[in-house]
């Protein structure tokens, strides 16, 4: 079935959770097209109101706040990227060598994750953010090594499962490397609950670093970031002005769409009908 076709068939919410992830896309890719100003521009006095000048006011330091909405969808979701890619290659790796060699390899690699699951991930985060400071490759480093726990987790278990499968012991009577093995026997029947897993780790990255900007030890400032935004702003809610929810509201906004297009690729791939 072609991607066309494959669209013609999916439910509305999968539809609209594509149409917003596009849409979010294209203004992060064409940032400097969209936004009305720039990144770090100081455009007007703190906490201008809405008006046709600035759509959604200007944040506390006088910087228009559409810009900067837009400026954060690179950012955020930018940074949110590279950080699940990273995880997640380094924990599927990880996690199919593990479950396919089993033994030693298995049982080390296994007791390594254990000990860094069993402590709290945002104490974690806050605790190594602390000792080596919040730089932007830090940032990715620590969440991206936190986050490949998870990956491992599910990868390992998915592969011990093709493991015991007759044309692996096949492929290992033809004497194919253990490489080959991952490659072509391990891998494409491990896709459809990989791709699950990527989704809905880039959630789970997505809202990480979210939370990391407000609480001042993520993106750091002047960079726009949905999170820090939230922060910089929330005094506003104390007079009414919903300006601080708008940053929220995009956050969420992009973790339900991804749970929807992610929901229904598992559906798809399941091979479940309706």
């Amino acid at each position: 079935m072609t991607a066309l076709a494959s669209l013609r068939t999916a439910p509305p919410t999968a539809l609209f959770g594509l149409a917003v992830l596009t849409a979010v896309a294209l203004l992060a890719l064409f940032a400097p097209f969209a936004a009305p100003y720039g990144e770090r521009e100081v455009v007007a006095g703190p906490f201008e109101v809405w008006s046709d000048v600035h759509l959604l006011g200007t944040d506390n330091l006088g910087r228009d706040m559409l810009s900067r909405l837009i400026w954060g969808a690179r950012n955020t979701i930018g940074m949110a990227l590279i950080t699940t890619i990273i995880a997640f290659v380094a924990g599927a790796a990880a996690g199919l060598l593990a479950g396919t060699l089993g033994g030693w390899a298995d049982r080390l690699l296994a007791w390594i994750v254990d000990v860094i699951m069993a402590m709290p991930s945002l104490i974690l985060a806050l605790l190594l953010l602390s000792i080596f400071g919040p730089s932007t490759g830090i940032l990715i480093g620590i969440i991206a090594a936190i986050e490949a726990t998870r990956v491992f987790r599910l990868s390992r278990a998915v592969a011990m499962n093709i493991t015991v499968m007759e044309y692996l012991d096949a492929a290992r009577l033809r004497g194919e490397s253990i490489a080959s093995i991952l490659w072509r026997e391990v891998l494409p029947n491990a896709s459809a609950p990989l791709v699950a897993e990527f989704g809905l780790r880039f959630c789970f990255v997505f809202l990480f670093v979210s939370s990391l900007s407000f609480l001042g030890l993520g993106i750091q400032p002047p960079t726009a970031d949905w999170g820090s935004m939230v922060r910089d702003n929330a005094t506003l809610i104390t007079y009414g002005d919903v300006t601080p929810l708008l940053p929220a509201a995009a956050i969420a906004l992009v973790t339900v769409s991804v749970n929807l297009v992610v929901d229904w690729v598992l559906h798809r791939s399941s091979g479940l009908k309706d």
